[in-house]
C-alpha cells in the first residue's frame, strides 16, 4: 500500500472516494488510496514494517501510533494524537490534520468560540483535537461531557443542572452515527443560551441532535465538511502539494449529492 487509512473498521469510511476526488481536482495521476482495516494483533506489525509511503489513522489507533513515530509537528505534539503519517526514508512523521478540519468547519459556518462557555460532548481521540481548536480561539470555558464525569469531565446530568447556559455545543461522540441514527447525545431544550451546534458526525448529513438545534432556533451543523477539509490537508501532506481550499466545499457538495 502508497497511501490509504488504517483503522479498525473502515466499512462506512468515505476517505476513499474524497481522495480520489482529490486526485482528480489535482490532476495527481495514478495516486490510489487503500482502506486498510487492521486487527489489534495486526497494527504493531504493520506499523514495524512501515511498508507504506503516507497513511491516515482513524479509530482506535490515533494515539497507539505514537510510539513507533520518529516526530510530531507542533499540532500532534500539543494535541496527543495523530491522524496522518508521511513516510520519509524510513523516518515517520505524525500530523494531525483534525485540528485543521475542525477549524474551517467553524470558519465556514461562521461560529467562533471567543468568550463563550462551550460544551464538548465526548473525551476520545477526536475531543483533543477540537478542544485544541476552542482553546486557540479562546473559549472563555471550556468543560468536557462524559457519561461517567471522570477525569476533568462532567457528567451529562450535571451538564443539564450546571452548564445549560452554554453558548456552544460540539458532539464528539458517535452517539447518533449510522446505523444508530435515531440517537442523541443530548436533549438541547434546556440550553436556550446556546448559539450553535457542531456535530462531527458526517453519516447521517444531518443527525437528531442537529435537527432538534435548527428546531429550537441554533445553528446546526454536522461534519462533512470537516472530513472533506482534514482530508485535503492530509493528501497536502502526502504529496507536497498545495491546493486551493475552494475544493473542499465543491468536494463536500458533490460528495452529500452522491451519498
Amino acid at each position: 500500500m502508497e497511501y490509504g487509512l488504517i483503522g479498525e473498521k473502515l466499512g462506512h469510511s468515505y476517505s476513499k472516494l474524497i481522495h480520489e476526488k482529490l486526485a482528480d481536482y489535482s490532476r495527481s495521476f495514478g495516486y490510489t488510496y487503500d482502506l486498510h482495516p487492521l486487527t489489534r494483533e495486526e497494527f504493531p506489525h504493520f506499523m514495524e514494517q512501515k511498508d507504506f509511503k503516507a497513511i491516515n489513522v482513524t479509530i482506535p489507533y490515533k494515539k497507539d501510533v505514537i510510539p513507533y513515530l520518529d516526530e510530531l509537528d507542533e499540532n500532534a505534539a500539543a494535541i496527543g494524537a495523530v491522524n496522518t503519517i508521511v513516510n520519509k526514508d524510513g523516518r515517520l512523521m505524525g500530523h494531525n490534520t483534525d485540528f485543521s478540519g475542525f477549524a474551517y468547519m467553524m470558519k465556514q459556518s461562521s461560529v467562533n468560540a471567543f468568550g463563550k462557555k462551550v460544551l464538548v460532548l465526548g473525551t476520545g481521540g477526536a475531543s483533543a483535537a477540537i478542544a485544541a481548536v476552542l482553546k486557540k480561539q479562546r473559549a472563555a470555558q471550556l468543560l468536557f461531557v462524559s457519561r461517567t464525569g471522570k477525569g476533568e469531565a462532567v457528567t451529562y446530568e450535571e451538564c443539564v443542572s450546571l452548564h445549560s447556559d452554554a453558548a456552544l455545543i460540539v458532539n464528539t461522540t458517535p452517539v447518533g452515527m449510522y446505523p444508530a441514527v435515531d440517537a442523541s447525545p443530548l436533549d438541547l431544550a434546556p440550553f436556550t443560551a446556546c448559539e450553535a451546534v457542531l456535530d462531527v458526525i458526517y453519516n447521517p448529513g444531518e443527525t437528531r441532535l442537529t435537527a432538534q438545534a435548527k428546531a429550537l432556533g441554533m445553528k446546526g451543523i454536522t461534519g462533512l465538511s470537516m472530513l472533506v477539509a482534514q482530508a485535503k490537508y492530509a493528501f497536502e501532506f502526502f504529496l507536497e502539494v498545495s491546493l486551493p481550499d475552494d475544493l473542499i466545499p465543491r468536494i463536500t457538495e458533490a460528495l452529500g449529492a452522491s451519498l
